[in-house]
């Protein structure tokens, strides 16, 4: 540890109140925080009783999608991807969304849009290549001596600036620990004060701190889980045995941190750190040479079995904004050993091929790569699949809807699109607020309309000029 620490049982604690979760970090809603998975049973149908994995509709996609995931975890899956075309707003997102849940919670999950890649400062295929190892994680484990607990103190200790009379400066910081079987209080060194900062750690969280310095926060403790998770947040029990304990630590990264640590090195313990003392330093930019170098340190840390690699998801969504370059360099990438799984996404019929002076082709993808692909169709949302969704996401967003609001939005969502009926939620309840109501009310969602246009409506609004 970079500073002494004292250990008591009895000592006082001076924030041993907890606060609410949302009084500390603000709490961020995801447009798909609902998806947790697929929603199929064990024999691989779709669950349409409930609202399974947080999906709704899309039946024959998502029991298509559950096969790619048993042939990506049965290892049959390399050299292909997986294509899902349909209009917009039927759920292309969720579905590449809950292939990565199936996967596994810690896998890497990469999603981009296909004009990401026009930049004037980096090059079309190494921003691809960044997405695809950004997708790509290594799972190291470490045997090290750590602090664990929930945070249940922390008290800064200021002290007169020894560099000049003016100012206060932070000489130490007293943070307590509480575990199964006890609490401990620690005197640390101010750089510790300043990564629990950096991490942006709050009384309530659990977390450890290695005795190189550093400092990780696991979780959330589950004292604060409230009956809905309105973020991505994760909720962890205390921790087991004591506070101060040798403990087996697993560190996930992907391959991308490793290619920009070694790109700016960095001093520290960490594992970003150590991996770059090991590969030449004093890179500024990520090339090829850099990461065949990284590859060879890696492949040297499973071969001792330290480490092991996780290939991840990468989503490209609206994929026929590419060109004829980048297709190219997407075929050789998806023959690449360390492949991820690759899902693209489009909402074109057949469209002209980005690069090329006239050439047509199926969704505007080159048809060396349409042939990798395994393509999925998802269908546009009916009025009842529409209004399951506006309901659940009503309750997670805690919106209390009066009668017939439902019935209303999902008449509209039927009408425009999922994601306008969606997107008039929020809004609403905000003019509710304003009228002092408790739940939305039809005349809310009315006044919404006035307000607001969906594209359909607003494409013939502007077109009705045009003839003027």
């Amino acid at each position: 540890m970079k500073a002494s620490t004292s250990a008591s049982t009895s000592a006082p604690v001076s924030h041993k109140a907890p606060l609410p979760p949302s009084a500390n970090r603000a709490s961020r809603i995801a447009p798909h925080s609902h998806i947790k998975g697929l929603g199929l049973n064990a024999e691989g149908r779709a669950i349409t009783d409930t609202a399974a994995g947080g999906f709704v509709g899309q039946e024959t996609a998502r029991e298509a999608c559950g096969i790619i995931v048993d042939l990506v975890k049965s290892r049959k899956f390399s050299g292909r991807a997986l294509l899902l075309v349909g209009a917009p707003g039927t759920g292309k997102t969720a579905l590449a969304l809950a292939v990565s849940h199936e996967l596994g919670s810690k896998v890497p999950f990469c999603p981009m849009v296909g004009s990401e890649v026009y930049s004037t400062e980096v090059k079309k295929t190494e921003v691809l290549a960044e997405s695809f190892r950004r997708a790509i994680g290594l799972r190291i484990k470490e045997t090290k001596e750590v602090y664990e607990g929930e945070l249940t103190e922390m008290t800064p200790a200021e002290s007169e600036n020894p560099l000049s009379g003016y100012g206060k400066t932070i000489s130490h910081v007293i943070i307590g620990l509480k575990s199964v079987k006890g609490t401990k209080q620690l005197r640390l060194d101010p750089s510790i004060y300043e990564a629990i900062m950096k991490e942006k750690i709050v009384v309530g969280d659990v977390i450890y701190i290695e005795n190189s310095g550093a400092v990780k926060r696991v979780g959330r403790s589950d004292a604060y889980a409230s009956s809905y998770d309105l973020e991505s947040e994760t909720y962890v029990p205390l921790p087991k045995g004591e506070v101060h304990k040798r403990k087996e630590l697993v560190q996930d990264v992907t391959l991308g941190d490793l290619d920009a640590a070694n790109a700016r090195p960095q001093g520290g313990q960490d594992i970003m750190s150590v991996m770059g003392s090991l590969v030449k330093s004093g890179r500024t930019e990520v090339t090829e040479k850099l990461r065949r170098e990284v590859n060879k340190v890696v492949k040297g840390y499973v071969d001792q079995g330290v480490a092991e690699v996780v290939p991840g998801v990468v989503f490209i969504d609206e994929v026929h904004m590419l060109d004829l370059e980048c297709f190219t360099y997407l075929n050789a990438l998806l023959e690449s050993p360390m492949a991820p799984t690759v899902i693209l996404a489009t909402n074109r019929g057949r469209a002209h091929v980005r690069g090329t002076p006239d050439l047509v082709a199926p969704h505007g993808i080159p048809v060396d790569l349409l042939d990798r692909c395994m393509i999925v169709k998802t269908e546009p949302y009916t009025k009842d699949e529409v209004a399951k969704v506006l309901q659940l996401r009503a309750t997670i967003e805690g919106l209390k809807l009066g009668d017939g609001v439902l019935d209303k939005l999902a008449s509209e969502g039927e009408r425009s699109s999922l994601r306008y009926s969606l997107q008039l939620l929020a809004p609403a309840s905000i003019l509710a607020s304003i009228n002092d109501r408790s739940e939305i009310s039809l005349e809310d969602v009315g006044e919404m309309n006035e307000l607001f246009l969906d594209a359909k409506t607003s494409a013939a609004m502007i077109g009705e000029y045009e003839k003027v």
